[in-house]
């Protein structure tokens, strides 16, 4: 099955917090995607239901195996487009916006062959 767009990107917002701070609030997502306490708890709420979070003593949030392997997942799609897009011109705001877009539907052969691409490209 996959997953709504939205919720990679709450999957990869998660993943990059905990990364940066060592732990992550439904505040901290709301600040960071620029949306409202009460939409990141709902979203909250499905992605804990269906298995790729964990809510903590705290009120932190913990990616679950399944999250996490999601969340490095769509977050490689994301720096590989990104890089690549800038690689051939494009300004890095404009290229990081538009690899949030096409991170969520590229095929796994496409973005395979993009991601051989760049590697010969840093191997030159």
């Amino acid at each position: 099955m996959k997953i709504q767009e939205s919720m990679e990107n709450y999957l990869e917002t998660i993943y990059m917090l905990e990364k940066q701070t060592g732990y992550v609030r439904s505040i901290d997502i709301a600040t960071a995607l620029g949306f409202s306490k009460p939409s990141i708890s709902n979203a909250m709420k499905k992605l804990r239901t269906d298995g790729y979070i964990e809510m903590e003593d705290r009120g932190c949030i913990k990616l679950t195996e399944k999250g996490t392997s999601l969340a490095k997942d769509t977050y490689e799609r994301h720096c590989v487009i990104s890089e690549i897009l800038m690689y051939f011109g494009v300004t890095k705001e404009t290229a990081l916006d538009d690899a949030c877009r096409v991170e969520h539907v590229i095929s796994e052969e496409t973005f395979a062959s993009m991601k051989k691409f760049l590697e010969t490209q840093k191997g030159n």
